[in-house]
């Protein structure tokens, strides 16, 4: 017999109940006993469902960007600094200039900082690159000139934020662990019709974003979910009809998205 608890109503985010268990499901046309086997079964096809389908966009539409194409975690430590606030055309010749000027962390660290501010110029953020040499000092004296695998030690490092961290370990070691940037902070409030601005509900996102992420796959998801938003999430004129989580987008279904910058 039904559970006297369930309802007709169209169900709510499950994450304003339980943060780290979002259970949105527009296709849903009702809600059955909070923490039933039924939530539990729907929550999991959901979140399998999110995986996959943005998983086999990105293996057919991912961009092919050069520090994709390493799993060298220095290269891929100075490719996260670089986008901090810069955009991707202009920090790919950046980049490739500066692996040639500063191959190794080692060799970074024992540069003036005078030289590295000159490699830097033109990237703007200044604070960027001398933070990027106090942390090469860092990870030779205190790595070995490893970069550290955890998020703690990754996040002591000097101007290193959660989402960067989390950028950095997924790409490099493939942790699975959440991102947070601008791009994605529009794919998830639009995922979800968030109701305020997403800068007043970061830990709501957040939960979102480490829910989604699989635990064999940060790597990839991680990198498929900012060229989701990069490419058709877009803050103007959004690519909906080729989104591959249009289905589950409660915004889209709404007709709200664009609302949603």
């Amino acid at each position: 017999m039904a559970s006297s608890r369930q309802t007709t109503q169209p169900i709510t985010p499950l994450d304003s109940v339980d943060p780290h268990l979002p259970n949105f499901l527009w296709s849903s046309d009702r809600a059955t006993e909070l923490g039933s086997p039924e939530v539990l079964d729907s929550r999991q096809q959901v979140l399998d469902s999110l995986r996959r389908s943005l998983l086999d966009w990105y293996g057919d539409c991912g961009r092919d960007l050069p520090w994709r194409r390493l799993r060298d975690p220095y290269a891929i430590w100075i490719s996260e600094i670089m986008l901090q606030q810069t955009q991707v055309k202009t920090v790919i010749p950046y980049f490739q200039r500066w692996l040639d000027r500063f191959p190794t962390v080692e060799g970074l660290a024992a540069a003036d900082q005078q030289d590295v501010l000159k490699a830097w110029e033109g990237l703007g953020y200044y604070a960027r690159a001398r933070n990027l040499h106090k942390a090469a000092k860092v990870i030779v004296e205190q790595y070995q000139g490893q970069f550290p695998e955890t998020l703690e030690a990754t996040l002591a490092l000097p101007g290193i934020g959660r989402t960067t961290a989390g950028g950095i370990l997924s790409a490099a070691f493939n942790l699975p662990l959440p991102i947070l940037d601008g791009n994605v902070k529009r794919v998830l409030a639009r995922l979800i019709a968030l109701e305020v601005p997403p800068a007043k509900a970061l830990d709501r996102l957040w939960s979102w974003s480490e829910a989604l992420v699989p635990p064999d796959r940060g790597r990839d998801f991680n990198q498929a979910l900012m060229d989701l938003g990069a490419t058709l999430c877009t803050p103007h004129n959004p690519g909906c009809l080729l989104c591959p989580w249009n289905a589950h987008c409660k915004a889209y279904n709404l007709g709200v998205q664009t609302k949603i910058l």
